[in-house]
């Protein structure tokens, strides 16, 4: 089999494994549907331009589809920022002014107006003939560039608040909704610098080289593809959002330092004064044992405004909301591990009695609590 041959062969099946998982996040049942939508949009684009690498030609009277086709790849990075934007988001839905994502591709396709899309069929043939050499398709490849890494920064820009966001106001042991589209991003990172690369070749190596690159990146699309959605369906906990209307502290404090003079701000006795109180909440009723508890619901149950609350603990206690609440239920795990009269129970049945869920994220915050695992712990006492 030639290379023109293979690459035929990896596409196709690259087009149908695509299709395939489209339609399974299309009909599959979840919570976060906007998500599975977009995720599904972005695969079934993808889909469409890796057509462009299969062994067949347009039909004269359809050719102006073959340049539509490539446009389509305008279309994708905006699809996965949205659908960042709907996993990190539990309130986000998609509205009039998300349309200005597709300026871009709108642009393009303008830019094609003239010399192509109103010229004559013979013009429009050897337009995709000299296709790699014509200024229209240098400023495409130009556009692409600047839209990859505008939302590559975009989407790094807010994961960055997303997490400082998360442990501010939640306490559910489980970032990886976080580490996971973090991961995915660097993956695009890599994913786009390599086709960079091969895009280079177009104008630098030869044309076998130019095919083995897209063979590559095929092959790694695909890869990248499946992982991502395997990824999602073996970890439902990912479509967990958080209120996009919340903000990190120092957001609001400056805007709050006025009205929040006469409570916690600036009066250290006060502050001293509710720390104290807040302490003595934490062990008396101990609400860290809802692995579920968020900061507002804390804010209700001690009776103060969550600004405040957020303000006491993430600015005057120096912690995050996370590692605030976790650090008393290390310690109520500590206490348990020493009690000989319940070293029946496992470490699963202690960290869920503790208000943890995930068994890595327990020994995660025991060791970093005690640079002991919870099972050594348990030992050396």
């Amino acid at each position: 089999m030639d290379k023109l041959g293979f690459l035929d062969g990896v596409a196709r099946i690259a087009v149908f494994v695509s299709l395939l998982l489209a339609i399974f996040l299309l009909t599959v049942k979840t919570e976060n549907k906007l998500a599975n939508r977009l995720f599904a949009c972005f695969i079934i684009f993808s889909a469409i331009d890796f057509t462009g690498l299969l062994d067949y030609t347009f039909p004269d009277q359809y050719v102006n589809l073959e340049i539509l086709r490539s446009t389509i790849c305008l279309l994708e990075m905006p699809l996965i920022y949205l659908y960042v934007l709907a996993v990190c988001y539990s309130d986000f839905r998609l509205k009039w002014k998300h349309l200005l994502y597709t300026i871009p591709f709108v642009v393009m396709n303008l830019v094609f107006m003239p010399r192509f899309y109103l010229q004559s069929g013979n013009l429009k043939q050897q337009f995709i003939a000299n296709y790699s050499r014509m200024p229209e398709v240098y400023f495409f490849h130009i556009l692409i560039e600047l839209q990859c890494w505008f939302y590559i920064v975009c989407i790094f820009l807010m994961l960055k608040k997303y997490r400082k966001i998360y442990l501010e106001n939640y306490t559910n042991p489980s970032t990886s909704t976080y580490k996971w589209l973090f991961q995915m991003n660097c993956v695009f990172l890599g994913m786009h610098c390599i086709a960079a690369s091969k895009n280079l070749m177009r104008y630098t190596a030869s044309r076998d080289t130019f095919l083995w690159g897209n063979v590559l990146m095929v092959i790694m699309a695909l890869c990248v593809i499946c992982w991502f959605v395997m990824k999602a369906l073996n970890h439902p906990e990912l479509f967990r959002g958080i209120n996009s209307h919340l903000q990190p502290t120092k957001d609001f404090l400056p805007k709050e330092n006025q009205t929040i003079t006469q409570t916690i701000s600036n009066q250290d006795e006060a502050v001293s004064y509710q720390i104290s109180a807040l302490k003595n909440y934490m062990k008396e009723k101990e609400p860290y044992l809802d692995p579920s508890l968020t900061i507002q619901e804390l804010a209700n149950q001690f009776n103060v405004q969550v600004r405040d609350l957020s303000i006491l603990i993430n600015h005057h206690m120096n912690q995050h909301f996370f590692d605030f609440v976790n650090e008393y239920r290390i310690q109520k795990a500590m206490n348990i591990l020493k009690d000989q009269s319940k070293n029946q129970l496992t470490v699963l049945e202690i960290l869920y009695e503790v208000g943890f869920n995930s068994k890595s994220s327990f020994n995660t915050s025991f060791k970093k609590h005690t640079n002991l695992t919870p099972t050594a712990y348990r030992n050396a006492s």
